[in-house]
């Protein structure tokens, strides 16, 4: 039977979401993207099909993503080598890679940004955390020129009082000193009274709990490990407040 989870306002003052598929549906709307990208940019000179092209791009960006998080690589390397690494690997030379590579990059946010699927569940639980008094917030580490777009163009932007992203102050999560900094916007000083739900659980649940704050893992995609004593949920409609 599934896990549930019970928020409640006695102890918890702040419920931060992260943005990527906790409430965003980040897989299935980059995808689209990606498809589009696809065919708009004439890839099918270098991959056999838009899965196939997919497939080699997002198994890089996976990679690229754990180097950013970790702070092994800058922001500029991720949006090079994510587009860079798959065409070099279909033969393309280096320098013509980064060209194009380039030009994908604006192309590519900008088709994600224009993509609205949300996670099943995300607005109604956010709903429920608003009408029992709590703050709501988001706590990303997206870059910024993309995430509010997705935010405003998805209907959340009013869902949430605060939204606190990496690109801010040049943190990422799991950094400890990102969630001090979220902590200081939300004006609630108190660490145990913050709530972090994630999808991550070396990004999201590690930093959290590293900043003394509560922790939930929202596991998603069918699958997921769950790390020993990590309190986790399959779906959102599983928590309560």
């Amino acid at each position: 039977m599934d896990a549930t989870f019970h928020i409640n306002p006695l102890t918890t003052s702040v419920v931060w979401f992260d943005l990527d598929d906790t409430v965003y549906d980040f897989h299935a709307n980059s995808r689209r993207a990606l498809e589009r990208l696809y065919h708009t940019q004439g890839l099918s000179r270098f991959f056999s099909s838009a899965d196939r092209w997919i497939d080699t791009y997002e198994h890089f960006n996976t990679l690229l993503w754990k180097d950013y998080s970790a702070a092994l690589i800058d922001q500029p390397t991720l949006r090079m080598d994510r587009f860079r690494l798959p065409l070099t690997q279909m033969g393309v030379d280096d320098c013509t890679a980064r060209k194009m590579s380039s030009a994908f990059d604006p192309v590519y946010l900008d088709y994600l940004a224009q993509e609205t699927l949300l996670i099943p569940g995300a607005v109604e639980l956010i709903d429920r955390v608003r009408r029992a008094g709590l703050l709501t917030g988001i706590l990303s580490n997206g870059f910024t020129e993309v995430q509010h777009r997705k935010i405003q163009n998805s209907g959340l932007a009013h869902l949430f009082n605060i939204i606190v992203l990496s690109d801010d102050i040049g943190i990422n999560k799991p950094d400890v000193r990102l969630f001090n900094h979220a902590m200081k916007l939300s004006g609630i000083d108190i660490p145990s009274r913050h709530l972090m739900i994630g999808d991550n659980p070396s990004t999201d649940i590690a930093g959290a709990s590293a900043a003394g704050w509560q922790a939930l893992l929202f596991l998603g995609n069918p699958g997921k490990t769950v790390p020993d004593n990590m309190p986790a949920v399959s779906s959102l409609s599983l928590i309560s407040v």
